[in-house]
């Protein structure tokens, strides 16, 4: 026999979320601008020649996968994706070890007039255009040898430090201080407390940091294109550009470089979306 608990009076039932449709549907709409050109590459990318007449998003009557053998002959793709893995991971993994020490020691020193002052240096980066500086930077990295894949690693550690420093910085703050205070009257040096507390305290953001310069570091075509002097170096981006230079008409096998480009960058974002949204979050309610 079951029994029914009565109502109590002002017993309130816990309400549901509502759905903001208007944002809902903006964010829908907004969404198309990524799934339709999407749309349009991989169904370009699998068709014919012939096939190109039209509006040109109907799905292919005949599959040619034929289109990706070609982009990996004529687009010398193994070498260039090799030339772009080795300065994405270069500069992602030297990005994390850099950038984290030096927001390390402006957030401790925040009261210091120095490093408050080197803080707003690096923000003030942030609003610098690129172009501006494009043509010294070349030089510069001319006359020093550094115009190879080296130099293009030690120039995304530097131009990424202004954004990266603003983000460690802020989630460094709201890390307790006396994690660091206990540490020390245990005997242990800044160093040992960096690497074994704070260091393993950043992985969110980390993971974060990671994944832009990964996206930043795969996909850029500028730098590459005025820095790298050997042809033999060229990365992806510069690959299919000069590809599309030489055969400019042959769009399906371009669309299929594309495709082939996108897909290793595209799979370590998959995987590590979550760590991304982590340490947003986790850096947002800090």
């Amino acid at each position: 026999m079951s029994a029914t608990i009565p109502r109590q009076p002002g017993f309130l039932r816990p309400s549901r979320p509502r759905i903001n449709w208007w944002l809902t549907a903006l964010m829908a709409v907004l969404s198309l601008t990524v799934i339709v050109p999407l749309y349009f590459t991989v169904v370009t990318a699998l068709k014919t020649p012939d096939q190109l007449g039209g509006s040109g998003f109907g799905l292919p009557t005949d599959i040619r996968w034929s289109n990706f053998s070609d982009a990996w002959k004529l687009t010398h793709f193994p070498s260039a994706l090799l030339n772009s893995a080795l300065i994405t991971v270069g500069a992602v993994v030297l990005t994390l070890l850099t950038n984290s020490l030096v927001a390390y020691a402006i957030a401790r020193n925040m009261h210091r007039r120095f490093f408050k002052g080197l803080y707003y240096y690096f923000v003030s980066a942030l609003f610098v255009p690129f172009p501006i500086i494009m043509l010294p930077v070349v030089k510069q990295t001319a006359l020093l040898g550094l115009d190879n894949q080296a130099g293009l690693i030690l120039l995304y550690i530097v131009y990424g430090l202004a954004f990266n420093i603003f983000l460690y910085v802020g989630f460094l703050r709201s890390v307790p201080k006396e994690l660091e205070e206990a540490a020390r009257t245990d005997g242990a040096g800044t160093w040992t407390i960096f690497w074994r507390i704070i260091f393993p305290l950043l992985m969110p953001m980390n993971a974060t940091v990671g994944i832009l310069t990964c996206l930043w570091a795969w996909n850029d075509f500028l730098l590459p294109l005025v820095v790298l002097s050997d042809p033999g170096t060229q990365t992806l981006p510069l690959a299919q550009y000069v590809f599309q230079s030489q055969f400019n008409t042959n769009y399906t096998v371009a669309f299929a470089s594309y495709l082939m480009a996108l897909a290793p960058v595209l799979l370590v974002y998959v995987f590590a979306q979550r760590w991304v949204i982590s340490g947003v979050m986790r850096g947002a309610v800090k």
